[in-house]
């Protein structure tokens, strides 16, 4: 029996004082199965949420960490039709995906294009798709109207920016810093940045053009009062959707805005709408996203690479403030 490296925890809590590197078995494939070698797999906060006992849905312990990435198939058993030696494949989420290799049975596996970059393919599941399916299924947007989001300096804020330039949408990115964000962001198709302050109300205002513009789609990541902020931001009937909470801060319950603005509040899980999607709708996504990668509509930026030796410096990296990109894992297939 082969073993492979994983970053494995047997107990919930900070990520560096539970993960550890560890030989676990890794099985040859046999009939209907097949081994796949992590290319490169990504560091997200939700991966400290699960890791931290925090997240919606957590892993049955001992553990493999890790919710997203590709891999190459590096052999197969007898029968296997789905995948072939040499494929792109994304890694199984629900195994853990801050490993070297796995074996599975080869009908859980999907392809990936091979025409895209394996650092962007890995990045393509979670942020893109979480930000293509809040732009089409909360609120009917045609090209011209704004979108307003917090913490547009994050991966999925620069997703966002790209993608509503692709589909003809303006944005407006409340940020912190910005002096060092506003030409970021607008380098990427970002139409306004605001800083995260008080007076960014009043200045949404002139951004748009008049209260009657005002966006009426907001993204929310942050909590606390930067979400309460974004409820004096939005229009009539305007919709804010909430997928994150960096700050862990409550929400003020903003019962004016409610009363006279008629505002609504939604949640988005990604892994809800996976879970509920057909296999033709996620297959279907997922190539949207692909092609906009390969148009040059799309691209992920990645603050560092690390190999799974080097985990305490990836993950220390990863929850440091002013990265500019994504942290990785790479794997040992060229």
């Amino acid at each position: 029996m082969n073993t492979a490296k994983a970053l494995v925890y047997k107990m919930t809590g900070k990520p560096l004082e539970v993960l550890a590197a560890e030989e676990i078995s890794l099985e040859e494939p046999k009939a209907n199965e097949a081994t796949v070698a992590m290319e490169a797999a990504v560091i997200h906060p939700s991966d400290m949420g699960m890791i931290g006992g925090t997240y919606g849905r957590l892993r049955e312990l001992p553990a493999v960490a890790g919710r997203e990435g590709v891999g190459r198939v590096v052999a197969v058993g007898s029968g296997v039709t789905e995948v072939a030696v040499g494929d792109r494949v994304r890694m199984p989420e629900d195994a853990g995906v801050w490993r070297e290799a796995i074996t599975v049975p080869a009908s859980e596996l999907c392809k990936v294009p091979a025409d895209v970059p394996a650092e962007q393919a890995a990045m393509a599941f979670i942020n893109p798709m979480t930000v293509w399916r809040i732009l089409h299924d909360f609120v009917e947007l045609k090209p011209g109207d704004w979108v307003l989001q917090n913490a547009g300096s994050s991966a999925l804020g620069q997703c966002l920016v790209q993608m509503a330039h692709a589909l003809g949408l303006r944005t407006v990115s409340v940020v912190r810093n910005v002096e060092k964000w506003e030409p970021i962001l607008k380098s990427l198709g970002g139409d306004a940045v605001l800083a995260e302050e008080k007076d960014s109300i009043k200045k949404i205002v002139e951004i748009v053009g008049g209260k009657d513009n005002l966006p009426k789609l907001a993204l929310n990541s942050i909590g606390g009062e930067s979400a309460a902020r974004l409820t004096r931001m939005v229009s009539f009937a305007g919709t804010i959707v909430t997928f994150g909470g960096m700050v862990g801060d409550l929400i003020r319950f903003p019962t004016r805005e409610f009363i006279f603005n008629d505002l609504r509040l939604r949640g988005f899980w990604m892994d809800r709408w996976n879970r509920e999607a057909t296999p033709e709708q996620r297959e279907a996504l997922a190539e949207t996203i692909f092609d906009m990668m390969r148009q040059g509509k799309l691209k992920m930026a990645v603050d560092a690479v690390y190999s799974l030796d080097e985990y305490k410096t990836a993950i220390a990296r990863a929850l440091e403030g002013g990265r500019n990109g994504k942290v990785l894992f790479r794997g040992n297939v060229a």
